[in-house]
């Protein structure tokens, strides 16, 4: 199948920030079976995160604040690029950058290197102080990051949507009037979880990421109402743990979809969902068009 010109093996991606650069899940999974890895962020320089503890368990989910810890461009393009050049799975590096400056320098870096077949544009993570979510939740500021993304670069640009706004249309019609491609929904819902012995947030920031199964009824509505909305590709996720959970993003309008939380309870999640998502195409032949 294809997705904004890119070639993909079939319907299931892996989320940014929950398969690393794929070195950790390689020996687990056959990486070539993927229908693309979407990497974790990437910034212009490197960041050391948040304070921990960064991850805390709820109900049907998890909250995270590892705030785009990551060793930077040159890191990524002289030691992760050459590990993922040795599969045929789609490569799409997630970008982020606290300035709509810095987005349009890493998508003009990137757009060198011919095993990157497209770009997510992360104008959604809650998790840090500086850019992020504040692009995602104002439709000028999706304008101009995504504007300045698309003339620095001739790949595939994603814009991947934070759920933390009134109306998530609003924001995905301005990416897509900027020059997207296609739309990813949802990155995680801002959330907060406090220890009440200490009365302080179980984290290290008061507030954090929430994603896993709590989200995906929230997930589907927005991909659905995306998907009417807008006449670029939507790629769901959201939760996902099953390849039923799969096929109602499917159904809700989704063109693909990507597995984030699942990755750390079932390094063979995605593999799996795939196969049960397969298994729900053979029931119901005709449900999904996934040619």
């Amino acid at each position: 199948m294809e997705l904004v010109g890119i070639k993909i093996k079939n319907p299931i991606m892996v989320a940014s920030g929950t398969f690393g650069w794929g070195q950790e899940y390689a020996e687990y999974i056959d990486l070539n079976k993927l229908g693309a890895i979407v990497t974790k962020s990437i910034t212009l320089n490197p960041r050391a995160g948040n304070p921990p503890p960064r991850i805390v368990e709820t109900p049907s989910g998890m909250l995270n604040t590892i705030g785009l810890q990551n060793e930077g461009l040159e890191h990524f393009l002289k030691e992760d690029l050459p590990f993922l050049a040795k599969f045929d799975t789609p490569m799409i590096v997630n970008i982020a950058g606290e300035s709509v400056e810095e987005y349009a320098e890493l998508a003009k870096r990137l757009s060198k290197e011919t095993m990157v077949k497209g770009l997510e544009v992360n104008i959604s993570c809650p998790n840090v102080q500086q850019g992020g979510m504040a692009f995602g939740v104002d439709p000028e500021l999706t304008r101009q990051v995504i504007s300045a993304v698309r003339k620095a670069t001739t790949q595939p640009v994603i814009a991947k949507l934070t759920p933390n706004v009134t109306d998530i249309t609003v924001i995905g019609k301005a990416a897509v009037s900027a020059g997207a491609d296609a739309l990813s929904a949802i990155n995680t819902l801002v959330g907060m979880a406090i220890d009440i012995e200490t009365g302080k947030s179980r984290l290290g920031m008061p507030t954090g990421g929430l994603s896993g199964p709590a989200i995906r009824p929230i997930a589907v509505r927005m991909v659905y109402e995306l998907a009417h909305a807008v006449k670029v590709p939507v790629i769901g996720i959201g939760g996902i743990m099953t390849g039923n959970d799969a096929a109602e993003f499917l159904l809700a309008g989704a063109r693909a979809v990507q597995v984030g939380t699942a990755n750390f309870i079932d390094t063979e999640a995605p593999l799996r969902i795939l196969r049960e998502l397969n298994e729900y195409v053979h029931r119901h032949p005709r449900a999904l068009n996934l040619s």
